[in-house]
């Protein structure tokens, strides 16, 4: 196998192959396979071993790599436990397509290395490199897989291999030929066509014959700060999803004559104009039912109509409405019409002029190569004229006449050589996705033409010109083309710390070692993320590779970068801890204080919040991203000049009220949730408890003074000790089946018989109605697998607990013969039993909050039922620690079957286990294409943030979600000011950044330091702890006025401050001059240790 980590001895099989002639490949018979591509096979010995898939040489020399061909997506075998992520983002049916389909990619530098990665990562039948071009030293500007020893050899030669390791499932091969316009027939076999670095005149050759052989044709460009792309996806071109979002789905409360529907307690239907419906379980209308979509008119919120329903009688009750995603078919011209009127989508509504002139000063571009065979030269004044006066040339005339701006055409003549890492990221991620739209029929493609630029990103602290722009043979030409020399001075000494080497972190960390970032001698990255890789990373965190599963991911994120980039060798520094409160003696105000920034690469809010915290304590600029399968943002915060990330919020996540699960569910994600409960009281909750009863000597008496949780928790051990103990596998069977028989049919018995089918409420209205959906009991039945799943996941975590092994792998035979052997007791209902019957009465099952005279005798019963913990020494149970990724664990099983088993209680549709575990275990669904766009992103700021610009307006917060597709870029949002008034009159303070730092004096000189500057102190307080008030008595402050504040502060705390602390942080309340309250920023006492 290959690889390009820097711990590999063994280079020679390399060697070979870059030695190799690239182009003479074994050529194959089959019909649907391109050349250069040889099908791997499954060993049918072994369904989950890895196949081999071989480069195929004219030496006969075969160089192995772990991969298969993915010709068995066709037959929907898709490797869910590398896909899991984008899975959830595009689904199996897009997959599927993805899988059928052959791709060529042209040109290989950075631009075309990067959407090779992602289309790779995604998993394509196969995939066909171009570029027989020899490698030059300013590509590794930009080209991640090109190392210094691979200058002057084929680009596709060198790369092909590199890219095949990134997907064991995705075929690479580079193309049998040194020119794709010699032979245009040779295109036919391919779905889709990407053309980077391809001259206008291939492009028009090659899209033209696409057009009209029906092959799907990406153009992409990118000269420096500048980029483009293009598609043509043929005439009606089917769109089957063009959002990508879940569809909506609601309970009906009333449909009217005209058809006027009515969500049910004004709940927001969520539905838009043109979206289409159709219905269920309606009663009354029944011919609406599960009948042809119906076109939505929104009326309101809560309201749409779906237009004539004459005839269809009255409506009564009950019902649901569901969206249906219509397919939507789409018109793309070639390449040759939309040069001369293109239809141009908008990255960014702030230079809305730009696009019109950009797609004039490409071509220009191009033109000026044609005539000369070299793009302009980095910031030559005299090509830059040529440029602009061609470009004036094509501007047209009349009404249709484009106004140039000739500072930008020059400038994008400035940048022509430019080739920037970020920009081939942002670029590489959308062509990446509109290669999969193209095939997967899945989002809405871009029609036809986006340009884009970052000219903001542009230094202001440097000079730029010809002689500092030129060339000098080093790695960073590409760069230095744009940003000049001085820059790239700045930029390698940066010391910049990373929080997270994840998907975002592994493409963060690609970018800064091709940028340079820190390789000078003041440079250094550090990087923290305290886990270890999984299989499922392996499918959007590039820089893994299948041998690193189960390594730290920093570590071997750091070893990556330092192969790409050499000059990294000894300038990362990777920490194996999260980064919280907890390792604040790890990562010391030392640390933050020499940092120069930090990047957020992280999954979960309250570590963004805390690492922001940390960043306007320090006043360290911050750049924050995010992705949601093809939605991404990025946000920057800058000390003294914008808001904190912590400064707005997302709304809370979506909870049920517990009535709703116990007893009245309606909907999958009502029961999934149920399921997870019941998980976390059968396996998790009791054996805690049962450890803590052995281990505390005190645990009882303890447990006794909870107000109302005495008589659960002293049964829950009670069982799991005594009565329900297993003593083999076969009674973690029986325990299962009582469990099954407890929740599925008595339980809903006992409901029913609460509440009969035909029970009304107080106002005379159908009790089962609206949201109550009346359940049904369950027989168990051996013939259904979801009932003997159930069972099976159930016995399987009851042993876990008990650390009972089965002998080999239980036959289902033997699940089936124990149960048959059982004696199911009938239930009867429990009169005294009462239920909750809706979320805004109270609970009659709650708490009390104290014992009656009856409870203290079932207490007493039930702590004599209990062994003393001394007889149960050396007994520990094991409580479940939930893992969703883990297939064999049983766990994700028992909650789809426990889900679906409630959701055939209630008649809920229910949900296979790819959607219960993407639920259950809040999966955060993932692609690559995002990924990479997003870290494009954050880089373009970091410029800015290196450059130090200090103008608000220079910088851009961005969101985009690639689905629609759809680019928003703002400014970010101010800090907040105040003001109070002094001695020497009105003063503004920034209330978020600002602070007031005092030396370690005493109270009474710190509280004349405030008088004299204006400010009354009324309270000063230091966490918990109130040091003073205004209010106190004389007596009570005279032994606190003389003392220092650090003195203070462990007197009134009783708490010594440890010795790794350097500063305490005070808050206090203060009038000014006015004597009015105003807000302040807080106090930081400087210690000096």
């Amino acid at each position: 196998m290959i690889h390009i980590n820097v711990d590999r001895k063994d280079d020679s099989s390399q060697l070979a192959l870059e030695q190799a002639n690239p182009h003479s490949f074994t050529i194959h018979s089959h019909a649907d396979v391109p050349v250069g591509v040889k099908p791997g096979k499954r060993k049918a010995s072994n369904q989950h071993a890895r196949p081999e898939k071989r480069f195929i040489m004219d030496n006969n020399m075969e160089i192995d790599g772990s991969a298969v061909d993915v010709g068995q997506l066709k037959n929907g075998d898709i490797d869910e436990s590398l896909y899991s992520r984008q899975l959830y983002v595009l689904g199996h049916e897009a997959m599927k397509r993805m899988g059928s389909s052959h791709v060529l990619i042209a040109g290989l530098r950075g631009l075309g290395v990067e959407i090779a990665k992602n289309i790779a990562l995604a998993g394509v039948k196969s995939l066909t490199l171009f570029d027989p071009e020899p490698a030059a030293i300013s590509d590794l500007s930009s080209q991640f897989f090109l190392h210094p020893d691979d200058v002057g050899k084929s680009r596709a030669a060198v790369t092909a291999p590199r890219v095949a390791e990134l997907n064991a499932y995705t075929p690479v091969s580079v193309y049998p030929s040194d020119s794709l316009t010699e032979n245009l027939h040779h295109l036919r076999q391919y779905q889709v066509i990407v053309l980077t670095s391809t001259s206008l005149k291939d492009q028009l050759t090659i899209s033209d014959f696409a057009h009209a052989n029906g092959i799907f044709v990406v153009i992409a460009d990118i000269y420096g700060l500048f980029g483009s792309i293009f598609t043509d996806f043929g005439k009606q071109f089917a769109i089957a999803d063009p959002t990508g979002e879940t569809p909506v789905s609601g309970i009906v409360a009333a449909i009217d004559s005209e058809g006027l529907v009515s969500a049910l307690d004004e709940t927001r239907h969520g539905l838009e104009d043109g979206d289409y419906v159709t219905f269920s379980e309606l009663q009354g209308m029944e011919s609406l039912n599960n009948s042809e979509p119906r076109k939505v008119t929104v009326k309101g919120p809560y309201t749409f109509s779906i237009g004539d329903v004459s005839g269809l009688g009255e409506y009564r009750r009950g019902g649901l409405y569901t969206q249906v995603k219509m397919p939507k078919l789409v018109d793309f011209q070639p390449l040759s019409e939309q040069l001369q009127k293109p239809e141009i989508l908008i990255s960014d509504f702030a230079k809305f002029d730009r696009p019109q002139q950009l797609h004039l000063g490409f071509q220009a571009l191009h033109a000026f190569k044609d005539k000369h065979d070299h793009l302009p030269r980095p910031h030559s004044d005299e090509d830059a004229s040529q440029v602009f006066e061609i470009a004036q040339g094509l501007t047209g005339q009349g009404e249709d006449k484009v106004e140039l701006d000739e500072k930008l055409i020059r400038e994008l003549s400035y940048q022509a050589r430019g080739d920037l890492s970020p920009m081939a990221a942002f670029f590489g991620g959308l062509a990446a996705q509109e290669v999969l739209k193209s095939v997967s029929g899945k989002f809405h493609p871009i029609v036809q033409w986006l340009y884009f630029d970052s000219l903001e990103s542009l230094p202001s602290s440097v000079e730029r010109s010809e002689e500092l722009c030129k060339p000098t043979g080093s790695r960073y030409d590409g760069q230095v083309a744009v940003f000049g020399s001085e820059f790239q001075e700045k930029i390698a000494n940066v010391n910049q710390f990373l929080v997270g080497a994840g998907a975002i972190g592994c493409e963060m960390l690609k970018n800064w070692a091709l940028i340079g970032l820190a390789t000078g001698p003041k440079g250094k990255i550090n990087v923290a993320d305290m886990d270890q890789i999984e299989k499922s990373n392996l499918n959007r965190q590039f820089l893994f590779r299948p041998k690193d599963v189960g390594e730290l991911k920093a570590d071997c994120a750091a070893e990556a970068v330092q192969a790409m980039n050499p000059e990294l060798e000894g300038k990362i520094v990777t920490f194996r801890a999260r980064v919280g409160p907890e390792t604040e003696h790890v990562f010391t105000e030392n640390f933050w204080e020499e940092l120069d920034g930090v990047t957020n690469a992280l999954d979960n809010v309250d570590a963004r919040q805390y690492v922001d915290r940390r960043c306007v304590f320090f006043r360290k600029p911050l750049i924050d991203s995010g992705t949601l399968g093809t939605k991404g943002n990025s946000q920057v915060v800058l000390p003294r000049l914008t808001e904190s990330y912590s400064s707005s919020q997302d709304p809370p996540e979506q909870s049920f009220p517990q009535c709703t699960l116990r007893s009245f569910p309606n909907k999958i994600e009502h029961t999934i949730a149920w399921a997870k409960e019941k998980f976390h009281q059968y396996f998790v909750g009791p054996p805690e408890t049962v450890n803590l009863y052995i281990q505390q000597s005190n645990y009882i008496e303890q447990t006794l003074k909870q107000a109302g949780n005495e008589i659960p928790t002293l049964q829950s051990i009670r069982d799991y000790l005594v009565t329900e103990k297993p003593s083999n596998f076969d009674d973690c069977i029986v325990w299962a089946r009582h469990q099954f028989e407890k929740e599925y049919n008595n339980a809903i018995q006992q409901l029913l018989y609460n509440f009969p089918k035909d029970s009304t409420t107080a106002s005379g209205a159908p009790f089962w109605s609206g949201p109550k959906r009346a359940p049904d009991p369950l027989k168990f039945d051996v013939s259904n697998a979801t009932h003997v799943g159930f069972v099976k996941a159930t016995a399987n975590l009851h042993a876990f607990n008990y650390g009972i092994k089965s002998e080999g792998s239980v036959a289902e035979d033997h699940y089936i013969e124990v149960m048959e052997n059982m004696m199911i007791p009938e239930f009867s209902p429990n009169p005294t039993v009462k239920i909750q019957a809706d979320e805004n009465e109270p609970d009659p099952n709650a708490p009390t909050g104290g014992s009656s005279f009856d409870d203290k005798d079932e207490l007493q019963t039930l702590v004599s039922s209990l062994p003393p913990p001394s007889a149960c020494a050396g007994l520990k149970l094991q409580p479940v620690e939930f893992e969703k990724d883990d297939d064999t664990n049983h766990h994700i099983d028992f909650i789809t079957a426990a889900s679906n088993l409630r959701a055939q209680n209630y008649a809920i549709a229910e949900a296979d286990r790819h959607k219960t575990k993407f639920i259950a275990g809040k999966i955060i669904p993932a692609i690559a294409t995002t990924t990479a766009l997003v870290t494009g992103l954050v880089v373009l700021e970091l410029y800015k943030i290196i450059d130090g610009k200090d103008d608000i307006e220079q910088y851009k917060n961005g969101f985009v979600n690639l689905a629609l597709p759809f680019f928003g870029f703002s400014e970010p949002i101010a800090s907040p000011k105040g003001e109070y008034v002094g001695t020497k009159g009105k003063v503004t303070i920034d209330k978020l950044w600002d602070r007031f730092e005092v030396e370690d004096v005493t109270l009474r000189e710190f509280l004349a330091d405030f008088k004299a500057q204006g400010l009354d102190v009324m309270m000063l307080s230091s966490g918990v702890s109130l040091l003073y008030a205004s209010f106190y008595a004389p007596s009570k402050l005279k032994d606190r006025m003389g003392l220092k504040l650090s003195k203070l502060v462990e007197t009134i705390s009783k708490k010594a401050i440890p010795e790794h602390q350097q500063n305490v942080i005070f808050e206090m309340t203060v009038e000014d001059q006015t004597e009015e309250d105003v807000e302040v920023p807080y106090v930081m006492l400087r210690l000096r240790k």
